[in-house]
């Protein structure tokens, strides 16, 4: 959950683990650019890449779009977390592409501004750029994301490279955990499959417009990957979303992983390869099956 509480609890898992606090990672991290490197794809598809505008009814939205080189393919649709669309997350939606897949990465503050909405090695840390990126983040509304939902849906349909007749995944951040789950709610026809990593709270609470209540109105099979932190702070939400899925007999996945939030993220500080990897073969196994 992106809050100072979970930055404070990440800065320490740093000191502990590698004497390296997060405001000296963001350092580096901002002059080390792309040299970070996702391991490679077994048998990589050739992919084109492009940035791109979708019409939404707020306006334009800048978006990544990667896809295979030839031939048409289910999409994916991606969320970044809070820090926004960025080389990061262009590199992990080509990743994706590689294995098969035409994929919308977007920039979900684009009525605020153009990508990146945040700077290289920003930090969470200090209490300036917390309050613009929370700032941010409180400009998305249950609205709004169901809004974008059938925008980006719909944009990629439109698209040579798209088959229609497969189903449509969605992947979530941070703050897009929330936004997968009801984007498989805005678009139910369409969302097949649905995956979250380090998802915040949102997902499941006490709130009225909890995310875990739309569940009934979806379909798609779902992965939800737990940061060990953010189980620790809201242990009831796992079981609170097992419920929800039993309950509409929906197939979900629910595991907390043994990994810091944000672990899943290329350039976070806490990115942890082996339960990153972990996860993203989950990942590609829903999305074999249930994009089929």
């Amino acid at each position: 959950m992106c809050d100072e509480r979970t930055e404070l609890e990440n800065t320490e898992y740093l000191k502990k683990k590698s004497k390296v606090t997060r405001r000296k990672f963001n350092k580096m991290s901002a002059g080390a650019g792309l040299a970070m490197m996702l391991p490679p794809v077994a048998n990589a598809q050739d992919v084109v890449s492009s940035n791109v505008e979708v019409t939404t009814p707020y306006g334009t939205a800048d978006c990544f779009y990667v896809h295979p080189a030839s031939g048409s393919h289910a999409a994916v649709l991606v969320w970044p977390d809070i820090f926004g669309l960025r080389p990061a997350f262009e590199q992990m939606g080509t990743r994706l592409a590689q294995s098969g897949y035409s994929v919308l990465v977007v920039n979900p503050f684009y009525r605020l501004t153009k990508a990146p909405s945040s700077q290289p090695g920003a930090d969470f840390s200090d209490p300036d750029t917390r309050n613009m990126l929370m700032s941010q983040m409180g400009s998305l509304t249950p609205e709004t994301q169901f809004q974008d939902a059938e925008a980006f849906v719909t944009w990629l349909d439109a698209q040579d490279e798209v088959d229609t007749s497969r189903g449509i995944g969605t992947t979530g951040y941070c703050m897009g955990g929330s936004i997968v789950m009801r984007t498989a709610a805005a678009m139910p026809h369409r969302i097949m499959a649905g995956a979250t990593f380090h998802g915040g709270n949102g997902m499941a609470s006490d709130a009225p417009d909890s995310a875990h209540l739309l569940i009934p109105q979806t379909k798609a099979h779902m992965l939800h990957a737990l940061a060990a932190n953010d189980d620790a702070q809201a242990p009831g939400m796992k079981d609170r979303l097992r419920q929800a899925y039993e309950d509409a007999n929906i197939p979900a996945e629910i595991e907390v992983y043994n990994a810091q939030h944000g672990w899943c993220s290329l350039d976070s500080a806490v990115y942890d390869e082996g339960e990153a990897e972990r996860a993203h073969s989950r990942l590609l196994a829903l999305f074999e099956t249930a994009l089929a």
